[in-house]
């Protein structure tokens, strides 16, 4: 009797002594005959999923890759051997290899991965037994490579995905599994999927949505789990759309358990992160969906969310976080929105209410859970719908405040270069796969909005101070301008840097209307002073950012009223290149513009500045005032004006065109500035006089240029 320390091949041997044999035979086979004879005897005697990971090693070191290799090449089969059986044999070897993962990632099964992935589309007699046999090994093998660390990737490379469309669309033998492992490839590797074999994988998104529409089993319900895997990262073509919406119509309109519901909610979430809401048709049928899906979404939300003691699904409540969002947007269109009012009012209370669950349970969440993916996905939503609706839930939302800015200065301070994860997150709400432990996230960009509308209101503002909020506003905003800063490419920039930028401009231009002390006193101020004066004169002459510009110099303007003793803006080099380059931003406004059939040219809107007035006016009256406001402030920057010119060519523009064409609050802007200048200089007011300053403010009714002007 063996002993306990006999080794375990003896083991193998007493329980398998045929499968010994035949490997004797194969070791001692002397041509390739006798070998092939041997390995039909081997495969015959054992299945590679038969035995252990000891015999399976056995057979690699008794076979190695060279005879698989032939067989699978050969052209020439023995007389009376159909040529496949010979390769079926080796893609047979290959899959008993594969079951080992070290062997699996052995570049002589790498190297086979094309030919491989031409046996799962081969023609041949469907109910040739030796030929599904092969197609099973060879999807065995695909798996066991795609199970690898670098594994996909090889796949990606070797034409699988491709192979593996055409297999699924032709719907042969094996087709079942060809879908297994696209879907196994495309969790893993999305990008590269669809960079190699794009046209492929739309073809079996059009097959799979035209399934969906039509399904009327279970089988729609396991599609809603699929579908997601397999929408492009760029366009969805629109038969797919309008069959996407058709079968979750009606899914979403019957009466249903929440296993069926909820891979519905996470498809329409999915193509509401695609697709905004494009894929929901116009008209009765598109809005009464839409609004359905909003309504389902909430009571989602609040059902996880206010009740204790259950588990919270994630993933489908922060799918419906997506159609929140999408509803919040409908809501707020103005034009071509799918709602019509009736349903936009009932939609924002039913949101209201669901909001109002997402701040209790944000009040609940305690440090240990700050970077979880869910806690930034429900701060996402709340900063959605904050940046639309202040004014409802302002108890909740003030009693939510400290929370939201330690959570936004946690996340800044541990992810300093933080990239833009918006769209990631959108991701992660509808992800087929599990998220990390850890998500670190630019919160504050989704704060800033709300936080805009917040700090005109004295309770909330107060609350914002108290906790720190400016002085973190602070950093973010340089720490956000280094991007944008010269050495950095600002092409590759998401267009929400700039917006938040623009947007911490309206936050600070909030404070220093509502709250000058705080200005004066906090350091903070200062730097982001300097910051501002060092960068708007390079940012003034950058095609493209003129409202960045005017958000800059404006701020800059009214602050540098409020910081006037600063030593920094007492004529040094950074000041008078700040106040050059504000001058440039509110001289170039406007020009003369001839009109036809008149003599006289009308005052005009600038090209660049035209078509961004709307967003641009109330800036640029802002910063006219506060540049007023600057010069009795600031002795120097008269003298600095008056070399720029500006006053001069402000006086020839408004002599050179109709006093008509000119808007009274122009006139006032104007006139503010120019009496100001004159007032502060005795430089300015002969310059004026010489431009014939008193002639043109009398044309304007510019009682008080025109009096200052007549004084010595």
């Amino acid at each position: 009797m063996a002993s306990d320390c006999e080794p375990a091949l003896n083991q193998a041997e007493s329980r398998n002594p045929t499968l010994e044999r035949y490997l004797g035979a194969l070791r001692e086979a002397k041509n390739d005959s006798e070998q092939f004879a041997a390995l039909l005897l081997v495969t015959k005697a054992v299945k590679a999923g038969d035995i252990d990971a000891k015999t399976r090693r056995r057979i690699f070191d008794a076979v190695g890759f060279t005879f698989p290799n032939r067989l699978l090449t050969t052209k020439e089969a023995p007389d009376g051997c159909p040529d496949h059986v010979l390769r079926a044999l080796g893609v047979a070897l290959l899959a008993c290899f594969c079951s080992d993962p070290e062997l699996a990632a052995h570049p002589q099964v790498l190297n086979k991965i094309p030919i491989l992935s031409t046996f799962l589309t081969a023609r041949g007699d469907p109910d040739d037994a030796a030929r599904r046999s092969m197609i099973d090994d060879a999807y065995q093998c695909l798996t066991a490579v795609a199970g690898t660390p670098r594994g996909p990737r090889h796949l990606i490379a070797g034409g699988t995905v491709s192979a593996l469309c055409q297999a699924y669309l032709g719907h042969g033998y094996g087709f079942d599994q060809a879908l297994a492992l696209l879907v196994g490839l495309l969790a893993a590797a999305e990008t590269q999927c669809w960079k190699e074999a794009e046209p492929d994988l739309l073809a079996v998104l059009r097959g799979l949505s035209e399934d969906f529409q039509k399904a009327e089993d279970a089988s729609k319900f396991e599609l809603c789990q699929l579908l997601p895997l397999f929408l492009p990262p760029t366009t969805v073509p629109p038969e797919c759309l309008r069959d996407l919406q058709a079968g979750l119509a009606r899914i979403l309109g019957s009466k249903l358990s929440s296993w069926q519901r909820n891979p519905a909610l996470k498809l329409a979430a999915r193509l509401a992160h695609a697709c905004g809401s494009d894929w929901i048709p116009a008209g009765s049928s598109g809005s009464k969906f839409l609004a359905l899906l909003v309504n389902l979404a909430c009571v989602e939300v609040r059902l996880a969310l206010e009740e204790t003691g259950t588990e919270v699904k994630e993933d489908v409540v922060t799918a419906c976080y997506a159609l929140m969002e999408l509803g919040i947007q409908e809501c707020t269109r103005c034009e071509q929105s799918l709602l019509k009012e009736p349903q936009k009012v009932q939609l924002v209370s039913v949101m209201k209410e669901a909001i109002g669950a997402v701040i209790l349970y944000l009040l609940q969440v305690g440090p240990e859970k700050q970077k979880e993916p869910f806690v930034f996905a429900s701060v996402r939503i709340l900063g959605a719908w904050l940046a639309e609706e202040t004014s409802s839930l302002r108890k909740e939302v003030c009693q939510l405040l400290p929370f939201l800015v330690r959570y936004a200065k946690t996340l800044y301070e541990e992810a300093e270069e933080a990239n833009d994860l918006s769209q990631q997150v959108a991701t992660l709400a509808i992800s087929p796969t599990t998220p990390g432990p850890t998500w670190p996230g630019d919160a504050l960009r989704l704060l800033l909005p709300g936080w805009c509308h917040l700090t005109v209101e004295d309770g909330p503002r107060e609350i914002l101070i108290k906790e720190g909020a400016p002085s973190l506003l602070c950093k973010y905003f340089l720490q956000q301008w280094e991007l944008t800063s010269p050495g950095h490419d600002t092409s590759v920039l998401p267009d929400s840097v700039e917006i938040g930028l623009q947007t911490c401009c309206h936050i600070f231009l909030n404070l220093v209307v509502t709250a000058p002390g705080l200005i004066k006193r906090d350091a903070c101020f200062t730097s982001l002073m300097n910051t501002l004066m060092t960068s708007l004169p390079a940012l003034v002459q950058q095609q493209g950012r003129l409202l960045l510009a005017a958000n800059v110099a404006t701020l800059g303007l009214l602050m540098a009223r409020l910081l006037s003793t600063s030593p920094a803006l007492q004529g040094t080099p950074a000041s008078r290149g700040f106040f050059a380059a504000a001058i440039l931003f509110l001289s170039q406004s406007h020009v003369a513009r001839a009109t036809p059939g008149s003599d006289q040219a009308v005052l005009a809107l600038s090209p660049d500045y035209e078509g961004i007035w709307a967003d641009l006016q109330e800036l640029w009256f802002l910063g006219m005032q506060a540049f007023t406001g600057c010069v009795p402030l600031l002795p120097w920057l008269a003298p600095a004006a008056l070399r720029s010119r500006w006053p001069q060519e402000l006086l020839q523009l408004l002599s050179s065109v109709s006093p008509n064409s000119v808007k009274p609050e122009m006139v006032a802007a104007y006139q503010g500035v120019l009496v100001e200048l004159a007032r502060a200089n005795r430089l300015c007011r002969e310059a004026m006089r010489l431009q014939a300053g008193e002639e043109t403010a009398s044309h304007y009714r510019m009682a008080a240029l025109e009096q200052c002007l007549s004084e010595p």
